[in-house]
């Protein structure tokens, strides 16, 4: 076996899974012993390269039972560029998860789809279902080059976005893992037929330029080692970020002459959004523009750029090995220069470029060639049938029945596209007999841009819910925002259960990060438009508290800001001081509560208040009724005088004052124990 030339922090410890790769023959084994065996489960040296397959071994949290054996089961994730995603290949997903799934499908924020409950007994013939009809597991998850992204949009009479579809599906091929072990331990050594490559594909893939490639071996492009971390591709063009470019570790941006022909692409590196609670070296970082390149040249420079991430990333340090922090520890020049040293040439100065901006793309559409395009909301992107809202039926009939094309979007919903006009009234019919929310306009004004991760149950990384907890945490936002008067106020609010950032919520304006059980740190500051990052606001916000702590900023919101500023906006200008300081001087007239029992049903709480908010001097009056809905838990009253000065305490600590009160009363009792 040929292995990778080795890193020049080589030595250094390898991290175990760089052991285990190098030991996997191509990632080959002990996946392909393990998955005969007649076991629940995979040993932990085969779930690291079951990833690579595209499968991650899960549990379902809700039924852990100590002393039992974990109730087992398997999430499988395609791998979709553009997010293309062909009728055949849909109707196989959707029988797939009646037959060995939990009967639903989970559409992902890299425009694949999520297979969740699978039994391993059952994972071989999901898998090779899914090769069988156009589809792929393949580099979905691992130390790889994941899926690669494009805007869904279909519109034919911009050929920037053809080009980009085009490109996604060609860098994707490039980077595609060139080892048999896929269809040697899933379709027993049957490779599907598939799409033919790309010539200068091919070509680039056996084109040694200054070392980025390794030879003699079955991974040209990645050796024996593959890569220090996931990889993240996108190509985009020119203003639309509705892919999250400043997010990926390499985004190309399709550049066109005025007669719309490619010329080139500019090139952005080293964005990235994962962390860790309270260890600072972890971060999340914008992605920089490194240059541009001509056409000719663009498989080059995506191969530079690996070979470069390849060879010096960290391997030692997992939290450290993405790209980002190669970017952050030698800066944008060096890291340009040794790229330039694979590239063997100068990258040129990037072409100047719109802003970009967010678009969704949902709604009915024409796609400029005569047929329509329509794009459906999917919440938190769980497509399921659900009492009389039918949603994974309803797409089921709807490709059965006019044999559509998908594009998945980077923000979990999809577009339907090639429909013929006078398709438009029956497709529209069974949305609305299926109880399909389709115009967008009737989505609720927070839901429509808010995206989580699913976590709880079946996330082995969640610290708290997501996905199950964003509907009624949403619905709450909404309530506090009529009360303060910002009734059609709308921005992106993102959670996720873990600070992994799977739901991208670091680029959010409001976010909630899972920190602890029901508790999550908050974010705030991102742009509408996701082209800053948001920073952390507030360490630990318990549930509970929300109401309490986003009022006031809320209030200050809708006091000084300016015509036309978004929130996330507001909170970038004015700075959290300002905001801590507004909060800490907001004061609340609340009334005694009634003694409260348990009722397993929950709390309804009327408090009837009038609430009075000072900024620079002015006073805003409030007075309104609230209904609030709370779990079960014993409250004691408090004195408005110590109720205010708690209020300041918390925020000016960025706590909740659930967490200051129990670590007071703590130190009370153990001073009377004394």
């Amino acid at each position: 076996m040929v292995k990778s030339p080795p890193s020049p922090i080589a030595s250094r410890k390898p991290s175990k899974v760089e052991g285990i790769k190098e030991n996997s023959n191509f990632l080959r084994e002990p996946v392909a012993t393990e998955v005969l065996q007649d076991t629940t489960h995979f040993s932990e040296d085969a779930v690291q390269l079951l990833k690579f397959h595209g499968s991650y071994q899960q549990d379902n949290r809700d039924n852990r039972v100590k002393g039992q054996e974990k109730d087992y089961q398997f999430m499988l994730r395609t791998k979709n560029p553009g997010g293309l995603v062909p009728p055949q290949l849909y109707l196989a997903l959707d029988k797939l998860s009646d037959e060995y799934g939990n009967h639903t499908l989970r559409a992902t924020t890299r425009q694949g789809f999520q297979l969740h409950g699978i039994l391993k007994k059952n994972l071989k013939t999901a898998i090779a279902t899914i090769v069988k009809n156009l589809g792929s597991t393949l580099g979905a998850c691992g130390d790889i080059n994941r899926n690669v992204m494009a805007p869904p949009v279909p519109w034919k009479n911009r050929p920037e976005y053809q080009y980009a579809w085009e490109y996604a599906q060609n860098v994707a091929d490039l980077l595609s893992p060139q080892t048999g072990a896929y269809y040697e331990i899933w379709l027993d050594g049957e490779k599907a037929i598939s799409a033919e490559e790309s010539p200068e594909v091919k070509a680039a893939r056996q084109r040694d330029t200054n070392g980025t490639l390794i030879s003699n071996t079955e991974e040209p492009i990645y050796g024996t080692y593959y890569m220090p971390r996931k990889f993240k591709v996108s190509v985009t063009v020119p203003g639309d970020n509705s892919i999250d470019l400043y997010s990926q570790d390499l985004t190309l941006v399709v550049i066109t002459n005025e007669k719309g022909e490619l010329e080139g692409f500019n090139v952005f590196a080293g964005g990235g959004l994962g962390r860790t609670h309270n260890k600072e070296e972890t971060f999340a970082r914008l992605a920089d523009p490194i240059g541009y390149v001509d056409k000719a040249d663009v498989y080059e420079i995506v191969k530079a750029i690996v070979a470069t991430q390849r060879d010096y990333g960290d391997r030692t340090d997992r939290r450290h090995a993405r790209l980002k922090y190669l970017l952050h520890d030698w800066g944008v020049e060096k890291f340009r220069a040794k790229v330039e040293e694979y590239f063997g040439k100068a990258i040129a100065p990037s072409k100047e470029l719109p802003e970009f901006k967010y678009h969704d793309f949902l709604g009915w559409h024409e796609q400029g060639d005569g047929k329509l395009f329509f794009g459906l909301s999917i919440d938190n992107g769980r497509v399921k049938d659900e009492g009389s809202f039918q949603l994974k039926t309803a797409l089921r009939e709807i490709v059965e029945q006019f044999n559509l094309p998908i594009r998945l979007t980077a923000h979990q919903n999809l577009i339907f596209y090639e429909i013929a006009p006078a398709d438009k009234a029956a497709i529209q019919d069974l949305l609305d007999r299926r109880g399909v929310i389709s115009d967008p306009s009737k989505i609720a004004r927070l839901e429509r841009l808010a995206m989580a991760c699913p976590a709880l149950p079946t996330c082995g990384l969640a610290i708290t819910e997501s996905e199950r907890a964003i509907p009624g945490i949403l619905e709450r936002i909404g309530t506090v925002l009529d009360k303060v008067g910002l009734q059609n106020e709308e921005f992106v609010v993102r959670m996720t259960g873990c600070p992994n950032g799977c739901a991208r919520p670091y680029m959010a304006e409001l976010a909630f990060v899972g920190s602890a059980p029901e508790s999550y740190q908050v974010w705030l500051g991102g742009s509408p438009n996701q082209t800053r990052l948001a920073q952390p606001y507030m360490e630990r916000l318990h549930h509970n508290d929300i109401e309490t702590q986003l009022e006031p900023i809320f209030v200050y919101f809708k006091q000084a800001k300016t015509a036309e500023e978004s929130f996330g906006d507001f909170c970038d200008r004015v700075g959290f001081d300002a905001i801590r300081e507004f909060a800490a001087n907001y004061t609340t007239q609340a009334v005694a509560t009634s003694d409260i029992t348990d009722d397993s049903d929950g709390l309804v709480e009327a408090i009837a208040d009038s609430r009075t908010a000072e900024s620079e001097g002015q006073e805003v009056a409030i007075a309104n009724t609230t209904i609030a809905t709370y779990k079960t838990r014993r409250r004691v009253s408090l004195q408005h005088e110590v109720y205010d000065k708690l209020k300041a305490a918390a925020a000016s600590q960025g706590r909740p004052m659930t967490e200051l009160v129990h670590e007071a009363l703590e130190a009370y009792f153990q001073n009377l124990e004394k």
